[in-house]
């Protein structure tokens, strides 16, 4: 008698999820291009079906697309009049305020075939966001406002939550998921997506969100938590140039407060990742970013504080482990190549030293 198929190998109980991905936002769609760098899931292994008990999943993102054009825009008008259903709503990009400007709009896609006018981006969220199985801001832009959101600008820039509201829940029950990051780190992007479609299919439980609404596993840590030069900070060893192996908080590096993990995770196959190159943090993936965190190559506030109380003790601890280093560097003096036993071996008591 056959083996009943596992969990894993079910298939799902919904055959079919579309993604369909707006980078209409204030953006530069350098988060559509990082993510086709993952790997863990790779865009390709998703879409191609390469993981056991998932739905078949359709992306309908500008950037990648084969159509363009009406044809490209198609999926969204059936979206809307829910001729696709389910599907996930992914927006990339900050989103403007299109209630402050006098005339004209800030960001669209697509064409109103009635008015012959364009479509915004706000318009677009207001129709879909409410018909979605789940919403997913892609990158600090679309989750925080990023850039475009910085103090003196002329939209009134801001993230999705800011728009739809911190506790907007999609018809399936889902808060909004934030996966910041300028741009997004391709894998923390794609994992995340992976378990929304875990979820779809019955497979994972309800995604741990923090309070950022950012996926608890991929921004539970800080960047210093993970940084290979973390040590270098406990001692006290602080980089004065670019180029040091040594710890960057000096040079500006706001990795001790900043929730990420790409010190750990890397960029591509666990390569890059900003501090691991020699690069400081400048928060990216914070809500505060950019103006909380600027000018990004002056030392931090607090960093000033930390490195002058850590200072000394770093000095101390250094010295000693220094001393601790040179002896352990040193072969126990039995060692040698001299006509006698000095290991403290005695045959009388063989178990004994």
């Amino acid at each position: 008698m056959a083996e009943p198929l596992s969990k894993i190998t079910r298939p799902s109980p919904v055959s079919d999820v579309h993604i369909l991905w707006i980078t209409a936002g204030l953006s530069c769609d350098g988060d559509s291009v990082s993510v086709t760098a993952a790997e863990q899931p790779s865009i390709e292994d998703v879409l191609l079906g390469a993981i056991p008990g998932l739905p078949k999943v359709h992306l309908h993102n500008p950037v990648l697309a084969y159509e363009n054009g009406d044809e490209f825009m198609q999926f969204f008008y059936d979206a809307e009049k829910g001729l696709i259903d389910p599907f996930v709503l992914v927006v990339e990009g900050s989103i403007p305020n299109e209630k402050i400007k006098q005339e004209g709009y800030w960001a669209a896609m697509g064409t109103n075939h009635d008015t012959g006018q364009p479509i915004t981006t706000c318009e677009w969220i207001d129709r879909l966001a409410p018909k979605a199985l789940a919403v997913i801001g892609a990158g600090t832009c679309a989750t925080y406002g990023g850039i475009h959101a910085m103090a003196g600008n002329p939209t009134g820039a801001m993230g999705l939550a800011d728009y739809l509201g911190w506790g907007w829940r999609s018809k399936a029950g889902l808060p909004i998921v934030n996966v910041p990051g300028c741009p997004v780190q391709p894998d923390n992007f794609m994992e995340t997506v992976l378990y929304l479609l875990y979820q779809v299919a019955g497979l994972a439980p309800m995604i741990p969100l923090d309070k950022q609404l950012r996926p608890t596993w991929l921004f539970g840590k800080t960047v210093h938590e993970g940084c290979d030069r973390g040590s270098y900070y406990e001692q006290g060893d602080f980089a004065t140039e670019y180029g040091s192996s040594k710890c960057l908080v000096k040079l500006g590096c706001w990795g001790p407060v900043v929730d990420c993990n790409v010190t750990k995770r890397g960029w591509m196959r666990g390569i890059g990742g900003c501090p691991n190159v020699g690069g400081i943090c400048i928060g990216c993936t914070m809500p505060g970013f950019p103006d909380k965190f600027m000018p990004f190559m002056d030392e931090p506030p607090g960093g000033m504080l930390s490195a002058t109380l850590v200072n000394g003790y770093g000095r101390m601890i250094r010295a000693l482990r220094g001393i601790t280093n040179a002896t352990v560097n040193k072969e126990p003096k039995w060692r040698h190549n001299r006509p006698e036993l000095t290991t403290g071996y005695r045959p009388d008591r063989p178990n004994a030293i």
